[in-house]
C-alpha cells in the first residue's frame, strides 16, 4: 500500500461525517435524547424530509438510536448509541481547534 493512500476506514468516517447536516445532527444529540421536532427546531435550515433521511442513515450506521414510546400520541426520541457517543472527543477537539484558528 502506498504511504500516502488513505485508510479506507478513515475515508469512510470522513465521508459519513462530512455529509451535509450529519455532523450538526450528531452535535445536537451529544447532550442527550431529542425528539424530531426539537432537532428540526435547532436546525432551522434543514427540511423535515432531509432530517428524517439523515437520521435513518445514522441509525443504519449504528450511530443513532430511534426509540418509540407507546403513548398517545406516539413519542419518538433520537439518541446517540455508544458508537455515536464515542464521537464526543472528536467534536470537542474540532470545537477547540475552531475557537483557536477560525
Amino acid at each position: 500500500m502506498n504511504g500516502t493512500a488513505l485508510c479506507p476506514r478513515f475515508e469512510k468516517a470522513v465521508s459519513l461525517l462530512s455529509k451535509r447536516w450529519v455532523s450538526l445532527i450528531v452535535f445536537q444529540l451529544l447532550p442527550g435524547p431529542r425528539r424530531f421536532c426539537a432537532l428540526e427546531a435547532s436546525l432551522p435550515n434543514i427540511s423535515g424530509r432531509l432530517l428524517s433521511e439523515r437520521l435513518k442513515e445514522l441509525e443504519q450506521e449504528g450511530i443513532v438510536r430511534r426509540e418509540v414510546f407507546p403513548e398517545t400520541p406516539v413519542r419518538i426520541e433520537y439518541s446517540l448509541t455508544s458508537k455515536g457517543q464515542a464521537l464526543a472527543p472528536v467534536f470537542n477537539e474540532i470545537g477547540q481547534w475552531s475557537s483557536s484558528w477560525l
